[in-house]
């Protein structure tokens, strides 16, 4: 099973905000599927419902056209791949194979160590796992949100909680142990016995990963717009901090360990390892990575971008811009280039949800004596949002309850 030592997940690793190179492959390899069944309430990733249209033969092809126009630079040798949507497992088996053959065709699995896919409990089945283990996938992400048919209501997910458990069997009958369960508190309705019941569910199903996110309403989705018109109430604050509380207490008595905000991980028997998701703490620790598909980001170097979130713009591609050049590239926007100081700000924001934190030399390196950053990380130690740990500055425990506003201050 792949793993980290907590020791990667510490700015050492990373780097300072000024290395990098543009012509160098990158570290990780993000896709995005886009086909769902329906559109969940809660949710503001760019998907799309088919309604009787059929798109995905002719995504899968361009996706693949995508993979080639990058292959031909060299950029596509990455340590990691994570498959995320939209709903991946909605794509059907025969396209999932002239996916993964083309992955294999372009080199882009040679130095794979964490090939990750997102799977919704409902669409898992044996072939698909089956399709998938012998393509290289060797990590499975199953959206369980929760495991109380009340809450899923709300959040408008439609699976049998039962699934949940028949998914991470299907995937371990394949060859694929490492399992990752995602799951929401604070859903509105629920209470610490309620949070229980999920958290009793998903650790009897034996995972080596949790993400448990707390219900965020996001700008221009359903569950937002129920919210304003007065037909959800929202958790309250301080009982979210109690959620989050009993959350924190219960894995840590499961011996999960917290690297991550958000994240837990399982100790890898026999060492100091985690089964953290490698994928992710490319992101966290600012490394670089391609995001192929539609609406998918990346980061080079300091410099973001994303393709374009729209799926006809995505098929069609960008018109050529030199004479005489014919060749295919996806249509993109949001690019931008940070200067060092922001590059600064971004690592510390990223980097400081990681409960490892920084490391003492990198921020005497990195923040100007006397400076902004410097004065508000004396004021936040002060107010007891961060702490010195072993040499590394990271949140406190009362500030992971409000890691955003506290992050945004040095940002």
């Amino acid at each position: 099973m792949p793993g980290l030592s907590p020791e990667i997940t510490a700015i050492e690793a990373v780097g300072t905000p000024e290395t990098g190179s543009a012509s160098a492959p990158v570290q990780g390899l993000y896709l995005h599927l886009p086909f769902c069944f329906h559109k969940c309430h809660y949710c503001d990733f760019f998907s799309v419902v088919e309604n009787g249209a059929d798109r995905q033969p002719a995504f899968t092809q361009t996706l693949v056209r995508e993979l080639e126009h990058y292959a031909e630079g060299g950029e596509l040798r990455p340590e990691t791949v994570f498959v995320g949507g939209g709903t991946p497992t909605l794509l059907r088996p025969e396209l999932w194979d002239r996916l993964l053959s083309a992955m294999d065709r372009l080199g882009v699995l040679e130095a794979v160590r964490e090939f990750t896919v997102e799977a919704n409990p409902e669409t898992v089945t044996p072939e698909l796992m089956g399709r998938l283990a012998a393509g290289g996938v060797n990590r499975v992400s199953i959206g369980a949100q929760s495991f109380d048919s009340g809450l899923l209501r709300v959040l408008d997910r439609r699976h049998d909680p039962d699934s949940v458990a028949r998914a991470a069997e299907m995937c371990r009958a394949a060859g694929i142990d490492n399992i990752s369960l995602d799951l929401i508190f604070a859903v509105p309705g629920q209470c610490p016995d309620r949070l229980q019941n999920d958290l009793d569910a998903a650790l009897a199903i034996g995972p080596d990963h949790l993400s448990t996110y707390g219900l965020t309403y996001e700008p221009r989705t359903a569950l937002t717009a129920r919210l304003q018109a007065g037909q959800v109430t929202p958790v309250a604050e301080d009982d979210e901090r109690q959620l989050y509380a009993a959350l924190i207490d219960r894995l840590n008595g499961e011996g999960f360990v917290q690297y991550e905000v958000s994240n837990w991980a399982r100790p890898i028997a026999g060492g100091d390892a985690l089964a953290a998701c490698e994928h992710n703490l490319l992101y966290w620790t600012n490394k670089d990575w391609l995001g192929l598909g539609p609406s998918a980001a990346s980061h080079r170097s300091g410099h973001r971008w994303r393709n374009v979130p729209n799926l006809a713009s995505y098929l069609q591609g960008r018109q050529p811009v030199a004479a005489g050049w014919d060749g295919w590239s996806p249509p993109t926007e949001d690019h931008e280039t940070l200067g060092p100081d922001d590059r600064i700000g971004e690592h510390l924001m990223l980097g400081l949800r990681l409960r490892r934190g920084f490391p003492r030399g990198w921020i005497e390196r990195h923040l100007e004596p006397g400076g902004r950053r410097d004065e508000e990380v004396r004021e936040l130690i002060g107010i007891g949002m961060l702490e010195w740990v072993d040499e590394h500055l990271r949140l406190t425990d009362a500030g992971l309850f409000v890691a955003d506003s506290v992050l945004a201050r040095l940002l």
